[in-house]
């Protein structure tokens, strides 16, 4: 399956087996897990969420310091 995920207008497309969780999408797109929140039509998932087949994810980035 084909998962793509937005952000600010830009686009990172990952190729990765149905079944697969947003944690191995963000994995494998090198973005790591606790630096964004990952939403669909404007619901966040989790990121043990199984995806079955292509889908385009909205990633929100987390900002933190002090």
């Amino acid at each position: 399956m084909q998962v793509t995920l937005l952000s600010n207008g830009d686009e990172i497309s990952v190729e990765l087996d149905n079944g697969s969780t947003v944690r191995q999408v963000l994995d494998l797109a090198k973005i790591h897990p606790s630096t964004v929140i990952v939403s669909y039509e404007d619901t966040v998932l989790p990121h043990s969420t199984i995806l079955n087949g292509d889908i385009k994810l909205d990633i929100t980035i987390v900002s933190s310091g002090g």
